[in-house]
């Protein structure tokens, strides 16, 4: 067996998905258990909320990196785009678990709310442009149309929650405070399902060649098992 069986088809699935179900348990009892807050970030500024929300956040990064890693085994070649894409939203969700935001509605003001702005809005970006280069570079992929599908749906709810976040020009006419909350929502709950395809995706994708050719044999023993052929010939 070589390195690069390292990571069975199974394990490409079962890794994502179990960062996945940890994300999802941990923000859903922030959701829960919880007082309601405009946006999922600011359940870490409520008492008791920062260890769910770091807890969500660092699962599905480490979801992110398990799937990095596993395409390097499998498919090297083509998916070095998708990679450098997935390890970015890895580092960050880490820096938005790290770095809490500022609270509610109030401008960006202190360090920690700027570094969380922008590491959220990486992470926004880069996890629906991994899904479609993904999806571009393997047509073939069984799970390829679903990940195509929510990569695109990711950039729609994304670009809906831009519009309407109170923080835009174009939020006030059309009442986004309302429901800007609600979109945020969407998105990750988009993107947290894509990862999950593209995982179930990349299960299915080619090996890496050196996993699927056994090695040469040489040597004396070799030697021997070809001398019945040539006799028989």
């Amino acid at each position: 067996m070589t390195e690069h069986a390292a990571v069975p088809p199974r394990g490409m699935v079962a890794g994502p998905v179990a960062g996945v179900l940890v994300t999802v348990a941990a923000l859903g009892y922030a959701q829960v258990a919880l007082p309601e807050q405009p946006l999922l970030s600011d359940y870490a500024l409520v008492p008791g909320g920062m260890l769910p929300v770091m807890i969500g956040m660092l699962a599905l990064a480490g979801a992110c990196l398990w799937l990095a890693y596993g395409l390097t085994v499998r498919e090297p070649a083509r998916t070095a785009a998708t990679r450098v894409l997935l390890v970015a939203t890895a580092a960050g969700l880490a820096l938005c678990a790290i770095f809490p935001t500022d609270p509610g509605l109030s401008q960006i003001s202190t360090l920690e709310g700027e570094v969380h702005r922008w590491a959220a809005a990486v992470v926004f970006t880069a996890l629906p442009l991994a899904g479609w280069t993904l999806a571009r570079r393997n047509t073939s992929l069984p799970w390829g149309n679903a990940v195509r599908a929510l990569s695109v749906t990711s950039a729609l709810a994304l670009g809906g929650f831009l519009i309407t976040h109170p923080a835009s020009f174009t939020s006030s006419p059309i009442n986004g405070a309302a429901y800007y909350g609600l979109l945020e929502r969407g998105v990750v709950l988009a993107e947290i399902a894509l990862l999950t395809a593209m995982a179930l995706a990349s299960a299915g994708g080619r090996r890496h060649p050196a996993a699927l050719e056994p090695p040469a044999s040489s040597g004396p023993a070799a030697e021997a098992g070809a001398r019945p052929e040539r006799l028989a010939a």
